[in-house]
């Protein structure tokens, strides 16, 4: 990576994930708007090399496929090597598969959990140890609405998030006493490149499924450069989340995602309060 650039101290130091597109694009351009630097770790650093010209020493392009654990703890201490620091690790690489449950296979399905899962997880572990040693630090990890609630099509890419989550909810809980943040990042649609078509990965269709799933197979890439959200915005509300005294755990990001959650859970408190008799009924007798 370079020769040593440990006297770069102004501004925060973040490493993200899948920065030459989407909301990880965003998010380095709101970093370098408010000064800070980023170290963008993606598959084809060539695609940053414009913008990298255009902030020379404060937006450096890395190579890393993050289901490669090995490459992911060279880029992390080469990180620290040349800037002294990791302040923000923004788990941002993914994509879509959609496709019903039977039409999964365990191939879809386990390169999809190293992509959305272990590869996090291993980049998480990674930077803790130095947040951990300097008190301080920030890991945000980007979900989905869909890492609340689910819908056919979309079983694969919401098991990822909802274990993303989970892990990422204890995590919070396990890391705060050391100055370190978590924030999950739940967005609905935003116009990015995640619905184009070319973007997304489909699974072979069994006929049964196709009034069900056909649907949102059919129709998701149709609203591609349709959706209300906006990148930009979304950037702006996750550093503003970041700098709040009290960040909070999740962030859910666009009008749909806000309206889908809260129908999402106050379905489920009705459905628990419908059964909350039959499982308070299987303690033992006092």
């Amino acid at each position: 990576m370079g020769d040593k650039s440990n006297d770069i101290t102004d501004g925060r130091i973040w490493l993200i994930t899948g920065a030459n597109s989407g909301f990880g694009l965003a998010l380095a351009e709101a970093a370098l708007a408010a000064g800070d630097t980023v170290v963008a770790a993606v598959r084809r650093p060539e695609t940053l090399a414009e913008a990298a010209g255009a902030h020379p020493g404060r937006l450096l392009p890395v190579r890393l496929d993050v289901t490669d654990h090995d490459r992911i703890a060279a880029v992390v201490a080469e990180t620290v090597e040349r800037y002294g620091r990791i302040d923000v690790l923004v788990n941002n690489a993914g994509r879509g598969l959609i496709g019903a449950v039977e039409e999964y296979t365990d191939r879809e399905l386990r390169e999809l959990m190293d992509l959305h899962f272990f590869g996090p997880a291993a980049l998480t572990r990674a930077v803790l140890p130095h947040m951990r040693e300097r008190g301080a630090g920030a890991v945000v990890q980007m979900s989905s609405m869909g890492g609340r609630f689910t819908f056919p099509g979309a079983g694969a890419y919401s098991a990822t998030k909802f274990a993303l989550e989970g892990l990422s909810e204890a995590l919070a809980k396990e890391v705060a006493g050391f100055g370190i943040k978590v924030l999950i990042v739940e967005p609905g649609a935003f116009r990015t490149s995640f619905a184009e078509r070319s973007a997304l990965a489909f699974t072979t269709p069994l006929p049964a499924y196709d009034g069900i799933v056909g649907p949102v197979r059919e129709g998701l890439p149709e609203t591609a450069g349709k959706q209300l959200g906006d990148p930009e915005k979304a950037a702006a509300a996750i550093l503003a989340a970041l700098d709040a005294e009290r960040t909070p755990l999740r962030l859910l990001l666009g009008s749909d995602a806000v309206d889908a959650v809260l129908g999402a859970l106050e379905a489920s408190v009705e459905e628990l309060r419908s059964w909350e008799a039959v499982g308070r009924s299987t303690d033992f007798d006092a």
